[in-house]
């Protein structure tokens, strides 16, 4: 199962990846003003994919990707693919696993873990140690 992830770009942006269940990237969102319209982008996706276009590219050095659109307006570029059959398979796990992909969000800047002191307690005092 595929994973969606929030983030916040540098310029204050909010974006989000969707992972394939092996943690690679298949692609990224365009960038929005608001969390909300991410988390409206993700949930209509996943709510019924066959509303969005597969647009398939090609670059000029050989490699395959993907531009995800509803109504003509791009939402999401896939990451590049070596091969055309490869970037149907990246399709097919979109269609597959959309549905149930989990959603986490890590646009916030609080810290995942706790402090290390919450851990381990205070630094320990310098040793001197004599020769």
């Amino acid at each position: 199962m595929g994973m969606f992830i929030i983030s916040k770009r540098h310029n204050g942006e909010y974006k989000f990846v969707f992972t394939s269940r092996k943690g690679k990237t298949v692609f990224t969102s365009i960038g929005t003003k608001e969390k909300a319209d991410c988390e409206r982008m993700i949930a209509a996706i996943q709510e019924n994919i066959d509303m969005f276009t597969f647009r398939k590219n090609g670059t000029a050095s050989g490699k395959y990707f993907f531009r995800l659109s509803k109504d003509g307006l791009v939402l999401a570029t896939s990451r590049k693919y070596s091969t055309e059959l490869s970037l149907q398979k990246g399709i097919k796990e979109i269609v597959t696993y959309m549905y149930r992909s989990e959603v986490l969000d890590f646009s916030e800047d609080s810290m995942v873990f706790p402090p290390a002191e919450d851990i381990w307690g205070t630094e320990p005092e310098a040793v001197s140690v004599s020769a």
